[in-house]
């Protein structure tokens, strides 16, 4: 028990002093273990900011036939982030439109949970790709003679490359239907515009291009885990012999004596 405390120790101390001796080296950004890092780092960011930051509005006029002046009035509905839709209710400029009270209807559809799974990995993408490059360029010799730090950031990869598939494609269904939600189709959907005398027309809708830059991000982003994830592997000890075996190899035999 007293040995196991004192490996522990030894180890934990050893570790602590790797950890003191940060090294800058940006020799490691110009191999495509480091640079693919960056540009993983700056999609991710791309990724989360083009899908959080979105706000808009879908629009459509209502007449009303049955008044002795007919007029247009803009009925307004605004969303955003993390897309519950169904929060959304629509707005009158004078309250009352038709006899309709509009602010109790919604649109429909609750997206946020394809929303919020993309652009929440995507900030914790954002958090390890910082840390990873901390440690390539402080601490490379550290990274490098270790077994189970590129393991691990091989693992890592992995997983981020599958998640970074799953999530973007449930953002990019979600999407299509927010789309669909907020088109003319509200036209059709709302109970009031089906009603005698009330006549409604589709407006506009808040352009979605940036939400369509987000989910090209996250195929992009899926790409570059999955090509990095070779140059990873390639620090691992399944394609390197270790460094003990390696020493051992060279120097577990000594060289024959001159004759």
């Amino acid at each position: 028990m007293a040995s196991n405390i004192y490996l522990v120790r030894q180890r934990i101390s050893r570790l602590g002093q790797r950890m003191s001796s940060f090294q800058l080296n940006l020799n490691p950004l110009k191999e495509p273990l480091g640079f693919i890092k960056v540009l993983e780092w700056i999609a991710s960011i791309f990724a989360f900011a083009t899908c959080g930051g979105f706000k808009g509005k879908t629009e459509f006029q209502v007449t009303c036939p049955s008044t002795n002046v007919p007029d247009n009035k803009t009925i307004t509905a605004t969303f955003g982030y993390p897309f519950r839709l169904n929060e959304a209710s629509f707005q009158a400029p004078a309250g009352n439109v038709c006899g309709v009270v509009w602010k109790n209807y919604v649109l429909i559809g609750d997206y946020s949970s394809s929303a919020q799974f993309y652009v929440t990995f995507a900030v914790f993408v954002f958090l390890y790709c910082i840390a990873a490059l901390l440690l390539y360029v402080g601490y490379t010799n550290l990274y490098r003679d270790s077994r189970k730090l590129p393991m691990a950031d091989f693992v890592v990869t992995l997983v981020a490359t599958f998640l970074w598939l799953v999530s973007t494609s449930a953002w990019a269904k979600a999407l299509t239907d927010i789309k669909i939600a907020t088109g003319h189709n509200i036209v059709q959907e709302l109970m009031p515009c089906n009603q005698q005398g009330v006549t409604c027309h589709f407006g506009s809708v808040t352009s979605m291009g940036s939400l369509n830059v987000s989910v090209i991000f996250g195929f992009l982003n899926m790409i570059l885990w999955g090509g990095n994830a070779w140059f990873v592997y390639k620090e691992t000890s399944l394609h390197s012999p270790s460094n003990t075996s390696t020493s051992h190899s060279q120097g577990g035999v000594p060289p024959p004596a001159g004759i």
